[in-house]
């Protein structure tokens, strides 16, 4: 299914409110011109009455108890040069006028209503007459009882009316489309920037993930703009970060093949039995070096794509149950190793992932502290906060160190322990992913290490 594009969308959202206004607009119009036409034509009505009366006047005072007498009209012939004029005859059909005099009709025109219409009461009325609706006014003259009442068919209204609104429709026929065909311009105008930080995208090559220009660009994209360069910035910075990753890895994993590799031409040349069980222990060691370091590998790509999952965990059988696997370790090295602390704190959160850095931690407790050291465990809560803290008797981490030891593949020259840098970087990275925290600091004992991991309690 094709997407519309934009400008369709915005076009289509923006011509119905155009075309809805129009329409509200010309109902205002209908409704005012109606009412303007009707208060102009009503004051006409009033004027032409006073008229009739000053050109009647005499006749009515003079002439009491004369017979109805009917006013003829102009005849419209070819000669009459008011006859060039279609639409005069039509305009005098649709007036009349009656000049009462006690109740009775003196004067009338000749298209005025039959006796059986009555006199119509004082000022405006509306009446129905042939089938067709008349507006009358009736101009009582004071002290007399002498009655001008003149009529104007509403048809004759409606029509003017109509007629204004048809000589505004048929330019608005014109206008409407030539007003659409305007929005779609302007809107393509209006998103011409839009194109135009498309193209600069699309025209990149995958390796350029410098900021773009955002100066040039509209107040309302700005945002748009600046979120695009922080995504760069993201990226460039994810994908350098990779590459330092892929390289120090494939160095690392380097070093234990090249001595694979030597050890196994060491035992195909070798006839000493003795010497060929050295060599294949030795050949275990580099397999169980590498094996681990792939783990390790493995263990940070995990932290950032792993969904989290998160769970109520007891903090202090998770520890226990981490460390039940180092159990030979622990026997065969003759560790002290305490766990204390609250058996009831627990945190909601990704169980795995938690596990994953305990397992790190006392898997560097245990590698760095001598034979017959101490590893003190201890579970506490704060203010809802739930808090490992892995103290170890080993050689420690000098102050000034303790923060790049987090950066990936970072060892510390005075050690001689075996290892690849990573397990430090993977709590790092899982403590982010997890909004916790890791401290490093000085055990009570003033030598070793403390690692303090808090995580927000359930």
């Amino acid at each position: 299914m094709n997407n519309s594009t934009l400008t369709r969308k915005l076009f289509l959202r923006i011509a119905p409110v155009v075309v809805v206004t129009i329409v509200v607009i010309g109902a205002f119009a209908f409704n005012s011109a109606t009412r303007e036409i009707n208060n102009i034509y009503d004051a006409q009505l009033i004027d032409d009455a006073n008229v009739i009366w000053s050109l009647l006047r005499r006749p009515l005072e003079k002439t009491p108890g004369h017979a109805a007498k009917q006013i003829d009209d102009i005849d419209f012939n070819m000669d009459n040069q008011l006859a060039f004029n279609e639409d005069a005859d039509d305009y005098a059909d649709a007036h009349m006028f009656r000049a009462w005099v006690d109740g009775s009709i003196r004067f009338y025109s000749s298209t005025a209503f039959l006796s059986d219409v009555p006199q119509q009461k004082v000022g405006f009325t509306t009446l129905t007459y042939g089938g067709e609706d008349w507006r009358i006014y009736s101009l009582p003259i004071p002290n007399s009882t002498i009655v001008i009442e003149l009529g104007e068919k509403i048809e004759l209204r409606e029509t003017l009316v109509s007629n204004i609104l048809l000589n505004l429709f048929f330019p608005l026929l014109i206008l409407v489309p030539v007003i659409g065909f305007l929005i779609w311009l302007g809107i393509n105008s209006g998103l011409r920037t839009i194109h135009g930080l498309v193209r600069q995208i699309r025209t990149r090559s995958p390796d350029d993930l410098s900021a773009i220009p955002v100066e040039s660009l509209p107040r309302d994209l700005l945002p748009l703009g600046r979120s695009i360069n922080q995504l760069l910035e993201k990226l460039a910075r994810s994908l350098t970060l990779e590459r330092r990753f892929s390289d120090l890895a494939a160095h690392q994993l380097r070093t234990p093949q090249a001595s694979v590799k030597l050890l196994l031409q060491l035992l195909g040349n070798s006839d000493n039995e003795h010497e060929r069980q050295a060599i294949i222990a030795d050949l275990v060691a580099s397999n169980n070096q590498a094996t681990h370091l792939i783990e390790q590998l493995l263990q940070l790509a995990r932290v950032s794509h792993h969904p989290l999952n998160p769970t109520p965990v007891t903090l202090f059988h998770l520890v226990a149950s981490v460390l039940a696997e180092f159990g030979n370790i622990i026997t065969n090295r003759e560790l002290d190793i305490v766990l204390e602390g609250d058996q009831t704190v627990q945190v909601q959160t990704d169980e795995s992932l938690v596990r994953m850095m305990i397992n790190n931690l006392l898997d560097n407790a245990i590698k760095y502290t001598p034979v017959g050291g101490e590893i003190r465990v201890s579970i506490s809560s704060e203010e809802g906060v739930g808090q490992i803290s892995i103290s170890d008797s080993g050689p420690g981490i000098p102050p000034h160190e303790r923060e790049a030891v987090f950066q990936r593949f970072y060892r510390l020259n005075t050690l001689h322990t075996e290892g690849a840098g990573l397990g430090l970087a993977i709590v790092a990275d899982t403590a982010d992913r997890l909004s916790a925290t890791v401290k490093l600091s000085t055990p009570r004992w003033s030598k070793g290490l403390q690692v303090d991991l808090r995580l927000l309690a359930s």
